[in-house]
């Protein structure tokens, strides 16, 4: 709420700019055409001449205008005295430059006001820093001599209503000031009460006051009346000012249109509040306020019932001459406001739906809900508010609840066989309101057949002996089957015979639809689980059949081998990656490390191909490069031809501990000598499956006494959130840290590297080559 009044604020002031600027020429090109018509010259001329009349007079421009509209004759008027334009005095040289800034924003501040009563309070406003005005008001002489209080501010209403019509009497300084055409200053209330009749209740209320005639040129005049609290003489200072107020006050008060000039107009406006302060609901008279385009910016509150507050607090003749954002300005986001342009625009009254609203009501905030409702009257509109009691809130909230959980009441009367319907039970049922409610041994046959038997059934023993049901059914409707549920039960009379029947109907067709796909969805997890099971089953018996894992380190070639194979999938223990570490005829051991691309059964298939395919290659004779070169063929040509594969294959010779190794796009083996660790520059060699004209190389190292390589998998280095290289350096770094009793064990190493939740295999073989003081392993 508080930011929306703050957008409607902003909103507002930069509205209020782009007026005054449409105001101010509005009144230039009036202020022209009334020279034009006085002088017969040009616009152009018009607008020199205003231009010398302001520099002549020291004024602003705004300011000659007001005064040039104000000295107008009214055509064929016989009003009283009126002062042309050119021969208004002018400022004296001495003004303060104080005054003279008081006059032009004053002038400004005209643009916005809309009638006598906007006046009052902006004179108000204007002069209570400079003369410390602290009321005004505003008095248009009428044909029969008397006055009407047009305007006011700084005054209570009680007040307002006691001087509202003022017969022609003597003794009234306002009507003096217009008799003379001079001013009154009132400011000894002893001596000025001998002589004037004073406002106020004690008249004692404003010691100081000041009268000013302002001749509109119509047939009428106005009278301004300046009261303040503070006793006192008027300064000249503040008798010049006052002066230059009330002459450039004429302009506007002659553009106000017949308000003071017809005093019909003013009985008749009266009139109508009078109508509305009798009015026991909230109600409001809209007139609308066109900007420059035509189109309605507001509205002006010309009349309001004492039921009616806006946002702050102020209610009834208080709102009179305010604008309705300015008391509403939450309703600029409402569908209020586009009913009342639609009102005003086609003629056709607006309802709006229940809203809630925050009042303020005798000093208090509260929240209260409301209807409004437009209607179009003459070129205005009323607006009324009607507040729900609580019997029409109840009323509502138990719609709401009927809409929101989809279901309707019904009543039937087994006495004088009357049934009662919410009009939701026909929206469930499907039913035309025209054809009425259906009686209870009816009600089964709207029922699929299948389901009338258990329906009839439960409506027998309702009726007959008072047992209540809670029964689900179907109907077929126009949208396609409904699956509904029907609770009622049976109000007895004294002899226990039941005499009425009440429940309700509620449509569980969404969620009866939400239940059967929970079912089909069940039913396919556990379709899919069984498979799972069934694959991870074949899993663990290719686990034992393919790549078995050794308890106790591997021996070889006096070569010591740690092996540890860790699948990224729960409960599958076999995936892409693979290993062999064996001992050749010769003598020699093979080491073999590799990663086809992927996870479950494909991936299992391609990885015990190139696992025995590569031992079976080396055994029979080739080279590490040769086996490298049909593998790719034999990838190539498998049953998925777009499968890929990483490999690294070494032959290590122990007797010049001399290991020749290839590879094929796999990461390098690491080797860690002396507390260093490093990584082998890798031999040329593309991924597996990714050509059919690839090139391998081998590589040759020297393996030392205490040497430790390790053979792997990426997942050991890989991280989603990182590049390999850093993988890479985390890995040196955890292999070449030793503990007390020297390099750490594979299980340490690994628990230093592996992440709780991995995506990929990881698959190392951790080999040692025995120290000097070490016994060489055997197999």
């Amino acid at each position: 709420m508080a930011a929306l009044t703050r957008v409607v604020a902003r909103q507002r002031a930069e509205l209020d700019r782009l007026q005054d600027l449409a105001a101010a020429s509005a009144v230039l090109e009036r202020a022209k055409g009334a020279v034009m018509a006085q002088t017969g010259c040009s616009p152009e001329a018009a607008q020199e001449e205003l231009q010398r009349r302001a520099k002549a007079g020291r004024r602003t421009v705004l300011e000659q205008c007001w005064l040039t509209l104000g000295a107008l004759a009214a055509p064929g008027g016989t009003g009283s005295r009126s002062v042309p334009a050119d021969t208004a005095p002018d400022r004296a040289p001495s003004t303060p430059p104080a005054d003279a800034e008081a006059l032009g924003r004053l002038a400004q501040a005209l643009l916005r006001v809309g009638g006598p009563q906007d006046l009052a309070r902006c004179l108000l406003e204007r002069l209570a820093p400079d003369v410390g005005a602290d009321a005004v008001m505003i008095f248009v002489r009428l044909p029969t001599g008397g006055l009407e209080l047009v305007g006011h501010a700084g005054i209570d209403d009680t007040l307002a209503g006691q001087w509202h019509r003022v017969p022609p009497l003597t003794g009234i300084a306002a009507l003096d000031t217009l008799d003379a055409g001079q001013p009154r200053w009132l400011e000894d209330p002893a001596r000025d009460r001998k002589r004037y009749l004073l406002i106020g209740d004690p008249p004692e209320r404003w010691p100081s006051c000041a009268w000013l005639p302002v001749a509109t040129g119509q047939s009428t005049d106005v009278a301004i009346g300046i009261f303040r609290h503070r006793a006192g003489r008027f300064s000249a200072r503040e008798r010049e000012l006052l002066l230059a107020v009330a002459r450039l006050c004429a302009g506007p008060l002659r553009t106000f249109g017949p308000r003071q000039d017809d005093p019909a107009v003013g009985e008749a406006a009266d009139a109508v509040q009078t109508v509305f302060d009798r009015l026991p609901v909230a109600a409001v008279l809209l007139t609308p306020i066109r900007g420059a385009a035509g189109h309605v910016e507001d509205f002006r509150i010309d009349a309001a019932t004492a039921g009616t507050s806006d946002a702050v607090g102020r209610s009834g003749r208080e709102l009179i001459g305010l604008r309705f954002l300015e008391c509403w300005p939450a309703a600029a986001g409402d569908p209020l406001w586009q009913g009342c342009l639609a009102a005003l625009a086609e003629g056709h009254p607006y309802e709006s739906e229940p809203f809630a609203r925050q009042q303020v009501v005798a000093g208090v905030s509260e929240l209260s809900t409301y209807s409004a409702r437009v209607a179009r009257l003459g070129d205005g509109l009323v607006v009324s508010w009607v507040r729900h009691d609580p019997s029409d809130r109840q009323e509502q909230r138990l719609a709401d609840v009927q809409r929101l959980g989809n279901l309707g009441w019904a009543n039937w009367n087994l006495v004088t066989g009357e049934v009662n319907w919410s009009s939701q039970v026909f929206t469930i049922l499907d039913r035309d309101p025209a054809q009425g409610a259906v009686s209870l041994a009816r009600l089964p046959g709207l029922a699929l057949p299948e389901d009338m038997p258990t329906l009839a059934r439960a409506m027998g023993a309702l009726v007959r002996h008072g047992l209540p049901c809670d029964v689900p059914f179907r109907i077929v409707t126009r949208q396609g089957v409904r699956h509904l549920r029907a609770v009622a039960e049976a109000v007895p009379d004294a002899h226990g015979t039941p005499v009425e029947v009440h429940g309700f109907v509620q449509d569980l067709t969404a969620q009866r639809s939400a239940e059967l796909a929970l079912v089909a969805t069940e039913r396919a997890i556990l379709t899919q689980h069984g498979v799972l099971q069934a694959e991870r089953t074949v899993a663990n018996r290719l686990q034992e059949a393919l790549l078995p894992l050794p308890k106790q380190p591997v021996r070889l070639a006096g070569l010591r081998v740690d092996i540890a194979y860790l699948p990224a999938q729960s409960g599958l223990n076999v995936g892409g990656d693979w290993f062999s570490a064996i001992q050749l005829p010769e003598g020699d051991a093979l080491f073999v490390v590799g990663d086809v691309a992927g996870h479950g059964m494909d991936a299992v298939a391609a990885m015990a191909l190139l696992r025995f395919t590569a031992k079976g290659m080396i055994i029979t004779g080739s080279s590490l490069t040769g086996a490298l070169t049909r593998l790719n063929a034999l990838l190539l040509h498998s049953r998925d031809p777009h499968g890929t594969a990483t490999m690294i294959l070494a032959r290590y010779s122990p007797g010049e501990r001399r290991l020749k190794w290839a590879q094929a796009g796999h990461p390098p083996p690491l080797l860690l000598r002396d507390g260093e660790a490093r990584y082998l520059t890798r031999p040329l060699g593309m991924l597996l499956g990714a050509s059919d004209t690839p090139s391998y190389a081998e590589a040759e190292c020297r393996l030392e006494p205490g040497d430790r390589l390790v053979l792997y998998t990426d997942g050991l280095v890989e991280r989603p959130s990182e590049s390999i290289d850093r993988g890479l350096e985390r890995l040196a770094r955890a292999a070449a840290q030793r503990g007390p009793s020297g390099p750490a064990p594979l299980d340490q190493l690994l628990g230093a590297l592996l992440e709780p939740e991995r995506r990929d295999d990881v698959c190392v073989l951790d080999i040692r080559v025995p120290g000097d003081d070490e016994e060489p392993e055997h197999r």
